[in-house]
């Protein structure tokens, strides 16, 4: 079963870097509960699919169309839950921000029902994001 979870983690990722918006809904459960690290404009938890793509528009928005996860340096599976090793960066103005950080994904019957985020640096993120 860890190995399914891992493929579709992969999976999601992928389609993340590829901006597949249908694909990333497809894989997020409708009721997803997703954390958002720090104390920025974006920090918290956002309940439901909807509330997920509005704030990744945000973000968006807010970098300028520039933010994306550009290396998945590892995927780690065990049972229902996979760790994923990252790297995320964006820029803007005079602004960016580069560095890893860890997503772990919470799967149940192919979808991601929860997902926690952290940063290598949660201060210069929350310093790029702004409150």
């Amino acid at each position: 079963m860890a190995s399914n979870n891992v493929d579709v983690a992969r999976e999601y990722f992928q389609a993340v870097q590829k901006g597949d918006l249908a694909k990333v809904g497809e894989l997020l459960d409708e009721g997803i509960v997703w954390h958002q690290p720090g104390s920025n404009q974006f920090s918290g938890a956002r309940k439901g699919r909807d509330a997920v793509f509005a704030m990744l528009g945000g973000m968006m928005e807010a970098s300028q169309g520039t933010f994306a996860i550009d290396a998945i340096h590892a995927l780690m599976g065990n049972g229902d839950t996979v760790a994923a090793s990252i790297h995320f960066a964006g820029r803007r103005q005079d602004a960016s921000m580069s560095m890893d950080g860890v997503d772990v994904l919470h799967l149940k019957d192919g979808k991601i029902v929860e997902m926690w985020l952290f940063s290598g640096d949660q201060d210069a993120e929350d310093a790029f994001w702004g409150r």
